[in-house]
């Protein structure tokens, strides 16, 4: 009842998984090393299952990477908060300023689409790489479909290959997990090992 999907699933991961742009994160991770050494910060921007992402990732590049990295979507009050009173369009461009996003620093977007301001969808990362770029701070991004605008205006990014119509979002956002880990993995870029892989 139930198998024919799970097979089909499951041959589209390892389609995606062979076709994946590695040599895209082999950038983002140069760009990131950069970053660590200049004594800059990471903020990583999700909406949906990609600010749960977002607030996950974070956890990885600061204790296995020693990367300083934050989530606006982590503090539930200043993101409402700056939704109610400034609008959601503005909330994330908003709070980088707040954060006083500079040059030394690096935008990290993890989206299906990437921000499309002509169809009115995740207004607010692109919003926020607008402000990036204005500043000087690199971009980076794992995005779905064809990227959208998080893929026109980083200096490295990884779309996440569109195999099913039916199912972009559910393989760009896991996909998004694959790839981050894939970098806090990377002996030559990880600062600790995680806390199975030193448990003998």
């Amino acid at each position: 009842m139930y198998q024919d999907y799970i097979d089909q699933y499951f041959n589209e991961v390892k389609q995606i998984a062979e076709a994946i742009d590695r040599a895209a994160i082999g950038r983002m991770l140069e760009i990131l090393d950069a970053v660590r050494a200049a004594g800059g910060r990471l903020f990583i921007l999700g909406v949906g299952g990609s600010a749960g992402n977002a607030g996950h990732a974070v956890n990885d590049f600061r204790k296995l990477a020693a990367i300083e990295a934050y989530a606006p979507t982590d503090n539930v009050s200043e993101l409402t908060a700056r939704t109610n009173d400034d609008g959601w369009n503005t909330v994330f461009s908003n709070w980088l300023a707040g954060s006083h996003l500079g040059p030394k620093d690096a935008v990290m977007v993890f989206s299906v689409g990437g921000g499309n301001l002509e169809k009115n969808v995740s207004a607010n990362i692109v919003e926020s790489l607008k402000l990036a770029k204005t500043v000087g701070a690199k971009v980076i991004g794992v995005v779905g479909r064809d990227g959208g605008y998080t893929a026109k205006v980083a200096d490295a990014c990884v779309i996440v290959p569109t195999v099913d119509p039916e199912s972009v979002t559910p393989h760009a956002e896991a996909f998004q997990a694959v790839v981050w880990h894939c970098m806090v993995s990377h002996p030559k870029f990880q600062a600790q090992k995680g806390k199975w892989e030193s448990t003998k």
